[in-house]
């Protein structure tokens, strides 16, 4: 594994302020051999090249947590979003390349079409069906093209966690307001923790650092899979309320300016080939979320 002097592991964590890179951090903080540089979107524009080549200077392992990613504004701001998900991605790669670090990309299942029946394996054709999807596509792309020995390409979806707006905490603070709540039940994915998500974005980068992990592309998601209504109704029983105040409704209820993948189910194989285990199942990994201090509070809240 390749370190400095003092045998630390020097990561660089863009888009350290946001929900992801908080977790990344806190993760990182265990680990007494990893010297840690958090750069937040205040702190580096990643597309600024010459920004990005000074940042990553000196860095063994590069997690690109920062990313546009506001779905429906990029369907009228899609260059904006693609200057941001893509140039900047490939700013980053263009960087490690001359470096020799390693890049963690962290993508979407956004990339993928999302008419599939069975989980997409990361060998999978893309094709986006929305500018956010497209946007990332053009950050995947760049990393594979630029870094084919040593680029990671991570998938996530239905991302949530303690930092920040998401669709779990949104569910718990309406409990608190409202008597029953129509959740879309025809879009079928893999609620993923933040956190756990952090977890396994650093066993990568050390796997990857030891010439363990093959370059190319991983799904991060949990394990299983369910709807949004799904997800809903158990962060519910989990909470110690009634999940039944969860109504099914369609897509059509709920018409964004984007459209979303009907079907975000993503394969695991990829995984084995680094040493690793898949994440753990959606379920198991939802009810430990919740008893972290941010969930819990607004369990009580909810409970109150």
């Amino acid at each position: 594994m390749t370190a400095n002097a003092s045998g630390q592991v020097r990561w660089l964590v863009t888009g350290a302020a946001g929900m992801l890179g908080q977790d990344l951090l806190a993760v990182l903080a265990a680990d007494p051999a990893a010297a840690v540089t958090a750069l937040g979107r205040a702190d580096l524009d990643i597309t600024d090249a010459a920004a990005v080549q000074a940042a990553v200077e000196g860095h063994d392992v590069v997690v690109n947590c920062a990313a546009w990613t506001n779905v429906d504004a990029a369907e009228t701001e899609e260059e904006a979003a693609t200057a941001v998900n893509g140039t900047g991605v490939r700013n980053l790669a263009a960087a490690c390349a001359k470096t020799g670090a390693r890049l963690l990309n962290v993508s979407t299942d956004y990339v993928l079409p999302g008419d599939a029946t069975e989980p997409y394996a990361e060998t999978a054709p893309t094709g986006p069906v929305n500018a956010y999807g497209r946007s990332k596509l053009v950050g995947e792309q760049a990393v594979a093209e630029l870094l084919p020995a040593h680029g990671y390409n991570v998938r996530t979806a239905w991302l949530y966690g303690e930092h920040g707006a998401n669709f779990v905490a949104t569910m718990l603070k309406l409990a608190a307001q409202r008597d029953s709540l129509d959740v879309v039940d025809d879009q079928q994915g893999q609620p993923t923790w933040s956190y756990a998500l952090a977890q396994r974005l650093a066993e990568l980068g050390r796997a990857a650092l030891a010439g363990q992990a093959p370059a190319g592309v991983y799904h991060g998601t949990a394990s299983g899979r369910t709807t949004w209504c799904g997800l809903a109704r158990e962060t519910y029983r989990l909470s110690g309320l009634d999940p039944e105040r969860i109504r099914p409704t369609t897509s059509e209820a709920f018409v964004r300016p984007a459209v979303r993948p009907s079907f975000s189910v993503l394969g695991h194989d990829g995984w084995a080939a680094a040493g690793l285990a898949p994440l753990p199942d959606w379920q198991a990994m939802l009810a430990t979320a919740l008893e972290r201090p941010a969930f819990r509070a607004l369990r009580d809240a909810a409970e109150g």
